[in-house]
């Protein structure tokens, strides 16, 4: 294993065990349930905008190392910025898992997220990865359709 390897996993196991976005957030906007059931992976994620700026973001549930780290990073990744970065983002993030990656310039816009390259190669922990993702793509999707705040389990 590399150092590059080795310095994702920690940061993997760091989010995994000690996650610091994992909480309740206070007069959150949006809110949307996660589940996986090939593993039994839960997560509400709930989202604060401030316009269409991600303005904070948190997460409760339960899972695994993976499932409960990529939550993490995601919200670090995420927060601060744009919905339509956000989306575009989460769209590089599901790619770089499904294998359909383009260049490394535009893996470089994951920030830390980049270390779940390699769960590509762990098709059982695929869904894992990517719960959170398509949890807050969901939740983005509906906000955008119904043009109006949704706060299903927030509240």
């Amino acid at each position: 294993m590399d150092d590059l390897e080795q310095a994702y996993n920690e940061l993997i196991m760091e989010h995994g065990m000690n996650s610091y976005n994992k909480k309740k957030l206070d007069h959150a906007d949006f809110c949307e349930l996660g589940h996986n059931p090939n593993c039994g992976d839960e997560i509400s994620l709930e989202l604060k905008l401030n316009g269409n700026i991600i303005e904070d973001m948190a997460f409760t549930g339960h899972g695994c190392a993976i499932s409960q780290a990529s939550t993490s990073i995601m919200i670090d990744t995420l927060k601060g910025k744009t919905l339509e970065e956000a989306k575009e983002i989460i769209k590089t993030f599901i790619e770089m898992i499904k294998r359909e990656t383009k260049t490394e310039e535009e893996l470089e816009k994951l920030e830390d997220a980049i270390a779940f390259k390699n769960v590509s190669n762990m098709p059982a922990r695929v869904k894992c990865a990517l719960l959170a993702w398509h949890t807050l793509e969901d939740m983005i999707n509906k906000g955008e359709e119904s043009g109006k705040i949704k706060s299903d389990c927030c509240h």
